[in-house]
């Protein structure tokens, strides 16, 4: 089959690569459309994803496509179905597994390499998408998911002020997540300056570019106070941004995937005194159902989260620019033949 594999560090090609093993209890899907996550440039740049790295591999984990086999003892689909994959399996029986907290699965491993022709995940990872959801649409149902754990782990109550730390194509969903949980106000602290009319547009109360204004002094000028942050960046400069601007009491999630060997240091004292709260989030547990009800109610606009589709073959060059992947959400057709 062929596949945008990571060969080493800083080398993505486009060629022949072999299928997956298709075992009795697996469905063979094929690609569609596959998603570039933040993840995938952390292996190109020779680290790190949500898990470690073994080369070669092919790239990507966010997919949406249709099913071409069944495995012998798979029931509940079959050959044409229109399916959504969660990556993440794990394995039911571990301590984590048996204490209802399955993504932090001792034996988890990720079973979809999504910038190929096939992928064969195991049953209890597809899912069906239905009609009214386009393929395309669908392909966002592994990060939509993610969001949707960051979004319950930040608990955002009614009228409550949301300060989002980066809006990419994460930030601009859960920019519009915060809108559906009816956060009262809503900032957004981005230095891609040309994202304000968008932010303001997608009903941001206030948009504060960090380099040009300390967004801390930015937001108190504003008679703003801000109750749950939700960090998108996973560097070193956006988590001290989101832990800076958390006002008393406030709950921050950081939901950016920092770099393995990153650092960050911050004033304990300053915590202590505000009482934060201070979570991460992982991966998607048990949301992706959720996540495609969403995107198939509309409620979500992915149209504001997409900056660029492509053709497998320009995944190389995206790679080593990431000229679009900057902007938000790019999406590579995998199958030429998709339309949808």
């Amino acid at each position: 089959m062929i596949a945008g594999v990571l060969l080493a560090p800083g080398k993505v090609e486009i060629t022949e690569f072999p299928e997956p093993p298709m075992g009795e209890d697996c469905v063979k899907v094929a690609v569609a459309w596959c998603g570039l996550c933040g993840t995938d440039f952390h292996k190109f740049a020779g680290k790190a994803g949500s898990r470690p790295v073994t080369y070669p591999v092919p790239l990507g984990h966010e997919i949406s496509g249709v099913v071409a086999e069944v495995g012998a003892k798979v029931t509940g689909f079959k050959v044409g179905d229109r399916v959504t994959v969660d990556p993440n399996w794990s394995c039911g029986h571990c301590y984590y597994c048996q204490n209802g907290k399955r993504h932090l699965c001792e034996n988890s491993r990720g079973v979809v390499k999504g910038m190929a022709t096939y992928i064969c995940p195991p049953v209890e990872n597809v899912y069906h998408i239905p009609d009214s959801l386009s393929l395309r649409e669908a392909a966002l149902t592994e990060p939509l998911g993610c969001c949707l754990h960051g979004m319950d782990l930040l608990d955002v109550r009614l009228g409550e002020t949301v300060a989002i730390v980066g809006m990419g194509a994460i930030g601009s969903l859960m920019l519009q997540l915060c809108r559906h949980s009816a956060a009262g106000k809503i900032v957004i602290v981005e230095p891609e300056e040309g994202k304000r009319e968008l932010a303001l547009r997608m009903g941001a109360t206030l948009f504060v570019n960090p380099t040009a204004e300390d967004p801390k002094e930015a937001i108190a000028r504003a008679g703003i106070r801000v109750d749950k942050v939700m960090e998108c960046g996973g560097i070193p400069a956006t988590i001290d941004t989101a832990l800076d601007i958390a006002g008393r009491g406030a709950t921050v999630v950081l939901f950016g995937v920092a770099a393995p060997e990153a650092r960050v240091s911050f004033k304990p004292y300053e915590a202590f005194t505000k009482e934060l709260v201070i979570k991460t989030s992982y991966i998607n547990p048990g949301t992706t159902g959720r996540a495609i009800a969403l995107l198939a109610s509309g409620a979500i606009d992915t149209s504001l989260a997409i900056s660029r589709q492509m053709e497998l073959e320009e995944l190389p060059e995206e790679m080593a620019t990431r000229r679009y992947s900057r902007l938000g959400k790019v999406l590579v057709r995998v199958d030429k033949s998709t339309r949808d």
